[in-house]
């Protein structure tokens, strides 16, 4: 058995958790939006054709802001389409995806479904094939008060009062060739730079979101993101950073280590950020993960895509639904882990995409809707980190990646709330040893609320999925967990097992009894 010590030091908080790094993707592409969140005539659909059990298991997913409308998709939308009478609204091509969009829902149609589950909308402007003056339209559309001929027009269109939209994403992945407009740098820079002046005349309240590079591995990365800030600089609020991770050749153990690729990705972003806010005088800007996952993208370039490309233009096809397996939710858990480490750089974060397209919920026309492994550390990372985030000190054994180099077998990071509450989360990266973890935590005579793990189910392997028939994965408690006080009175040292290839919360409580003594805790799960 391996064997990892941390501590968890509240005076070294980095900062306070930041909610809107629990965000969503909404694109328009495959069966996200139709037969995902909308499809009229599904048992569950309410007056506007929207699946309630879908909704029941976004809100349960506790998200806090999505996304929408893209994607690629949004590089050849025109936003118009999208709004007034749906049965006026034209029938086009989408190019991105090679599909057929019927403009069902639109602006309207999904603000009213988001703010039934609870998010932030984040709406994105089309830099590609469109440009300043339809991104300060859109803009115009949403949030003028009224009295303008775009105001009135939302009015009209059934809405009086402005969205209030806030998050305003000034293109995507502009940088990649793949893209529809696609950008050089200098050409980017200044379309983003002058849409992002007018808009801010526009509503002066709104954040904006530069586009930075599609990925880490993208020829540009680096100058891209030098050039591009350079131009916007005092004028954009957060610049984006996209970032997938699928395990290659049977490579588990540089796939569990993902979130140390992640890691290093954000620093070298915040890096150049602070590089060229010395330079321009200008205030350094967040770090937008605004496309992050499990993604087995060797499979949507060999397999789906070529099934796609043949010349038919469908409806809603079935695109990039990956069935994720422990090992990816692990992953996921990782992610999000990484996520929370960075909170003093990251300022928001999107999981790529919701229902049906690499995405935790999924759903069949006509059928159920089900959680895939995915759903659950997304869903509890959000609902149980509160107050402020602690990157815990770490003594963990190392291995090597082929990837990565070599990265600690345990994966941790911590929050503490006024109550005094610590939340902890961790992984296993080991793929075949359990890990014995002893954990100094803050706080005399803790108890334990909860320890609950998603690895191997009982009759299953690291493959093991969930699916429409069947849902084998869920998190379970980890029985076993001990609490001692510390010497000094000050602090409790908790002992616990990982199971290998597994993720794990902890949430432990001042108790309420004062003599409160050594024991094993059983959790509630």
């Amino acid at each position: 058995m391996l064997h990892a010590r941390l501590e968890v030091d509240p005076g070294t908080a980095i900062g306070p958790v930041p909610r809107r790094i629990f965000g969503t993707f909404v694109e328009h592409m495959g069966r996200s939006v139709y037969e995902g969140i909308y499809e009229p005539g599904h048992p569950t659909a309410d007056a506007a054709g929207f699946r309630g059990d879908v909704l029941a298991l976004v809100q349960e997913l506790g998200a806090t802001t999505a996304r929408y409308p893209g994607g690629n998709f949004v590089s050849g939308y025109r936003w118009e389409d999208g709004v007034g009478p749906v049965a006026s609204r034209p029938v086009r091509l989408d190019a991105a995806w090679h599909s057929v969009e019927t403009n069902e829902v639109g602006l309207h149609e999904f603000a009213r479904w988001a703010s039934d589950a609870g998010l932030e909308l984040m709406y994105a402007v089309n830099l590609g094939t469109r440009g300043i003056a339809e991104a300060a339209d859109v803009l115009e559309y949403a949030n003028h008060p009224g009295g303008t001929a775009l105001s009135e027009r939302r009015a009209a269109d059934g809405t009086p009062e402005p969205f209030g939209i806030r998050l305003w994403c000034l293109g995507n992945e502009v940088d990649g060739p793949w893209q529809i407009g696609h950008k050089t740098a200098e050409e980017y820079g200044r379309l983003a730079a002058e849409s992002a002046r007018l808009m801010k005349f526009i509503d002066p309240t709104v954040e904006l979101v530069a586009a930075g590079s599609s990925n880490a591995e993208m020829p540009s990365f680096g100058e891209w993101e030098r050039t591009v800030l350079r131009h916007t600089a005092g004028l954009v609020d957060h610049i984006s950073l996209h970032a997938y991770y699928e395990e290659w050749d049977g490579d588990v153990d540089s796939f569990l280590a993902s979130g140390a690729g992640l890691d290093r990705y954000i620093a070298t972003v915040a890096a150049i950020i602070d590089e060229v806010a010395a330079e321009t005088g200008a205030a350094p800007v967040g770090i937008s993960v605004d496309e992050w996952n499990v993604w087995y993208q060797r499979r949507w370039n060999e397999i789906d895509k070529p099934r796609v490309m043949n010349g038919d233009w469908p409806a809603h096809p079935r695109l990039i639904e990956d069935e994720y397996s422990v090992t990816d939710a692990v992953v996921v858990g990782s992610l999000l882990i990484s996520l929370l480490r960075n909170a003093d750089r990251v300022s928001m974060a999107n999981l790529a995409q919701l229902v049906n397209v690499i995405a935790p919920i999924r759903s069949e026309p006509n059928g159920p809707a089900w959680r895939q492994t995915t759903f659950f550390p997304f869903q509890l990372t959000a609902a149980l980190a509160s107050g402020q985030v602690v990157r815990p000190s770490v003594a963990s054994p190392r291995y090597e990646t082929a990837k990565y180099g070599a990265v600690e077998v345990l994966d941790t990071v911590a929050t503490v709330d006024d109550s005094g509450t610590v939340t902890l989360f961790a992984v296993n990266r080991s793929a075949t040893e359990e890990l014995a973890l002893e954990a100094l935590l803050p706080g005399a005579g803790l108890r334990l609320q909860r320890a609950s793990t998603l690895g191997v189910p009982e009759g299953g392997d690291r493959h093991t999925s969930n699916t429409a028939t069947e849902q084998p994965v869920a998190p379970r408690e980890l029985a076993g967990v001990t609490i001692t006080p510390s010497p000094d009175g000050a602090s409790s040292l908790v002992g616990a097992t990982l199971p290998a290839l597994s993720w794990t919360v902890f949430v432990f409580g001042a108790a309420s009894d004062p003599s409160h003594s050594d024991e094993t805790v059983a959790s509630r799960g």
